[in-house]
């Protein structure tokens, strides 16, 4: 395994890592989950490169755009929690309440 690989491979599992552990506030959770998004869009784009294909592919692309969406999507969670609830904390947010 090369370095780069291990780079990627314990950023992704350091960012699942922090997902799963501290997940106090809102803010902590979107963070690791753009952190996972960023090493996966890098580890995309680094393949081709490294399988020295002569073509280029859409997935780095689409990985940005669904990043985005996903980013968008977030913090507009973010500021809904903190209108309605008055914090970013997660152990206010119930899914059973409509």
């Amino acid at each position: 395994m090369s370095l780069l690989h291990l780079s990627f491979y314990s950023a992704f599992t350091l960012s699942c890592l922090g997902l799963a552990f501290h997940r106090t506030h809102l803010v902590s959770a979107l963070l690791c989950l753009e952190s996972m998004m960023l090493s996966m869009y890098i580890a995309l784009s680094t393949w081709p490169i490294e399988t020295q294909t002569p073509s280029t592919t859409l997935a780095p692309v689409f990985m940005l755009a669904f990043s985005a969406c996903e980013a968008g999507t977030g913090l507009a969670m973010l500021v809904a929690s903190t209108r309605t609830h008055g914090s970013d904390h997660l152990h206010n947010l119930n899914l059973l309440q409509c």
